[in-house]
Order: structure tokens, then sequence, then C-alpha cells
């Protein structure tokens, strides 16, 4: 029998783990294939690694890793798929917004001969107007931008087969923007839509200075156009500069300056020194991906492990 494992990433999930246990449980027994879960703690500061142990401990078939400190979730999501040893693999957040009750739709699929089946988001209830518009518009500037394809309104919500998981596991880049590596392995995708619903319990990890750095991680690690976008800017900042440099000397010869240059100088310069700001920021960006690349540090440790012995 085809053999599918679970993985859920989790950060400080205590309060609703056991109802979302509870509910992938009862989609899992309904399905015609050996399953287990595999929970990775990516070093919570609550009691979710000692749910985590309980469940594992009253069931052979789910597995518990404990990360030795808060990695994020990519990379908690990684050393989940690591230890991953199965036909296919799905990856579900625990706070419920993405329902169990669509696992069946995605195993179909996979069973249809697809290798990446994606769950995308027809709608998101739960969220504000300005959260649903930010997130439209990354998702719409990854589109424009990268040079994968990394599809619309869809989350880590995906299962996977065998060979998608032994291609994802080639790729050990340290910054890692999982939903554009997800997309890069290539192979046959499809889409399945639902409805993202609300979270059920606890409080979201993501406010909008993490949300504006993963948008930043993401755009710089599967587009170069920033770099792009400075250089043609400062070339229109040059032709600009030179324009109004002619401008300010015919005022001058044919009218004369009260003040002789000041005006002109002060823009000149605060607006050229902003765009050169800009560009070494862009510059910066991709100069810190490649030191940190160039350290070739691990990207995990596992502090404990409870592997799933069914």
């Amino acid at each position: 029998m085809p053999k599918l494992t679970v993985v859920v990433p989790a950060f400080n999930e205590s309060e609703v783990l056991p109802i979302f246990h509870e509910r992938l449980w009862k989609v899992l027994n309904g399905l015609s294939l050996q399953c287990d879960m595999l929970y990775v703690d990516d070093g919570s500061r609550d009691n979710t690694w000692e749910i985590m142990q309980s469940l594992a401990a009253a069931d052979p078939r789910v597995g518990a890793l404990k990360l030795s400190r808060n990695f994020g979730k990519e990379i908690a999501l990684t050393a989940g798929l690591d230890h991953v040893d199965a036909d296919a693999a799905i990856v579900i957040d625990a706070d419920l917004q993405d329902p169990p009750e669509l696992i069946p739709e995605l195993v179909a699929q996979w069973q249809a001969g697809y290798d990446v089946v994606y769950a995308t988001r027809s709608a998101r209830a739960g969220e504000t107007g300005f959260k649903r518009f930010t997130a439209a518009a990354f998702y719409r500037t990854m589109e424009m931008m990268s040079d994968v394809a990394v599809p619309r309104d869809t989350g880590d919500f995906r299962l996977l087969s065998r060979r998608a998981l032994k291609a994802l596991s080639q790729l050990r880049e340290r910054q890692r923007f999982m939903k554009g590596l997800f997309t890069w392995i290539g192979y046959r995708q499809i889409a399945v839509s639902y409805m993202r619903d609300p979270r059920k319990a606890g409080k979201t990890k993501w406010n909008y200075w993490r949300l504006a750095q993963f948008a930043m991680e993401g755009i710089t690690s599967f587009s170069i156009a920033p770099l792009r976008l400075a250089t043609w800017t400062g070339l229109a900042a040059s032709i600009f500069a030179f324009l109004l440099g002619i401008k300010v000397l015919a005022k001058a010869l044919m009218h004369g300056d009260p003040v002789p240059g000041y005006p002109s100088l002060m823009v000149a310069v605060l607006f050229l020194g902003g765009i050169q700001l800009l560009a070494l920021g862009v510059i910066g960006e991709y100069l810190g991906r490649n030191y940190n690349e160039s350290k070739q540090r691990p990207l995990y440790f596992i502090e404990e492990e409870r592997l799933p012995r069914a």
C-alpha cells in the first residue's frame, strides 16, 4: 500500500494543536493509504513540544522533531521533509486555516499522475482588507519579477511525490523561499482551489514586518529584477540630472539667478543621493545573501526526535 506522510511545522501552537490533530486523523483514517504524521517544533516557547510528545506516545504513527532553536518556518519545513520516507508527503500548517478535509482531493490528483498538487486560495476568510491587498500585491509582484512562475494566492499547503521530494532535498540553500523552490523543481503540477478559513485558536506569528521581510526574501531568491531596476533608475536619474542642468544653465544665461545654483543644487544632491542609497540597499541585499551562502552552515540542528514507528 502506498505510504503518505503529513508534515506539520509549528511554532507556539499549543492552543490549536489538539484540535488540528483530531481533524487530521479523521481525514487520514478515511484514505486507502498507509498514513503517518510528522510534527516539527520550531523552537516553541509554550508547551507545543510537550503536546507533540504526548501525541507521539499515544500513537506509533505520529512522529515529532524538536529543533534546537527557532530557525523559522522555511527551515522547519525543510527539516520535516528531510525526514520523510514515503511515496508522497503533504505539508500543512497547524492553525487550521488550511482545511485537512482537502487532503483527499490532493491525493486524488497525485494518484492521477501529478507530482506537485498545490492548494490555491479562492477566498481568505478572517483577514483584513489590507492583509488581502498586500498578499495579492506580493503574489502579482512575484509573478512579474520572478524567473519562476510562483502560483498566485498559494501557500505551503500541498502534496509532493517521492521524486519531487528527492529533487527538493538537493536544494540546500540557506535562505529559503519554499514556495519558489516547490515551483522551481518542475515536474507535473496542478492546482486545487479552496476557501481559506480563519485561524481557529492562538495568534498569528506573521506581523507586517515579518511579512515584508518574507516578501523581500522571495523576490531576491528568484529574481535579479531589483538589480536591473537599480541600473535603469540610475540611468534615468542621470538623464534627468543632465536635462535639469541644461535648463538651469539656459535660465542663468537668459534671466540670471538671484541665488545662483542653490535650488537646483539641493534638488540634484537630494535626488541623486536618494537614488544611490536605494541602489546600494538593493546591492546589499544580494551581497548579504551571498555572504550567508558562502559560510555553508548546516540548515538546522535537531534537539530531540521521535520518528513514526508504523
